[in-house]
């Protein structure tokens, strides 16, 4: 890789982590999008969680009495079938299907983030079969699971608190099984850039740190629109190139 490309992986994955710190979410809808225009979308994945599993490590450590365990121990069963199922995919489908379903996914996501308002009623646990299974799948094929997942606890948790603890600790145990799923299938030391990952540590931190600082400054809606707009611009990059 050129240091010309080395300089735009890094500038995506500083503006990935601004809006994880800014938002608290979508570091790898916009992550992994971007970092396809520019290496192979398995190498974008790999990247991408081992980033993204660092980060929830740090931020899961300040919540952990707020973790919700009866909760995470209906869906994570069904989280490891989808990262199987994600991993096989990963490995075996072509890239240009699968950017193009990752470009309608991410553009999709933007959408709903815009338009949905709070969760108005509790739904069953029997729901976190499919929300583990849709949000393992996304995590092991494009890294993007979190929608699912967080799509799943906003209706079980009413606890702020309770919520972002409690799908911080699951990104934890998804990022930990994708990592060992990855490691075992092979595909990780053989997707991994090991140079730009070791460069995007400090990028990242840097990321987080003005991200926070943002959050501070701008209000909810404005929050929220930036994301969705970020999060729609880079899913359309991806279909615009399939096109």
């Amino acid at each position: 890789m050129s240091w010309e490309m080395g300089l735009e992986v890094l500038s995506v994955i500083l503006l990935a982590y601004f809006m994880f710190g800014v938002s608290g979410f979508g570091s790898s809808l916009v992550a992994v999008p971007l970092l396809s225009h520019l290496m192979p979308l398995q190498s974008a994945v790999m990247l991408a969680l081992v980033l993204d599993w660092v980060s929830s490590i740090g931020l899961s450590q300040k919540d952990r009495q707020y973790v919700r365990r009866d909760e995470l121990k209906y869906i994570i069963p069904f989280a490891l079938l989808g990262i199987f199922i994600g991993a096989a995919m990963l490995s075996r489908v072509p890239n240009g299907p699968l950017l193009m379903a990752l470009g309608f996914f991410v553009t999709l996501v933007a959408i709903r983030y815009l338009l949905m308002g709070p969760a108005q009623h509790t739904i069953s646990k029997r729901w976190s079969a499919v929300a583990g299974l849709a949000g393992g799948t996304a995590s092991a094929l494009f890294g993007t699971g979190g929608p699912a997942y967080m799509s799943y606890f906003g209706h079980r948790l009413e606890d702020r608190s309770e919520l972002r603890a409690t799908f911080t600790g699951l990104m934890v145990l998804d990022g930990g099984l994708r990592v060992v799923v990855f490691m075992l299938s092979g595909l990780f030391f053989a997707a991994l850039d090991l140079k730009i990952l070791a460069a995007a540590f400090p990028v990242m931190l840097l990321g987080l740190y003005f991200g926070q600082r943002a959050h501070k400054a701008l209000s909810n809606r404005q929050i929220k629109n930036l994301t969705a707009v970020l999060l729609f611009v880079s899913g359309l990059s991806l279909l615009v190139r399939g096109i």
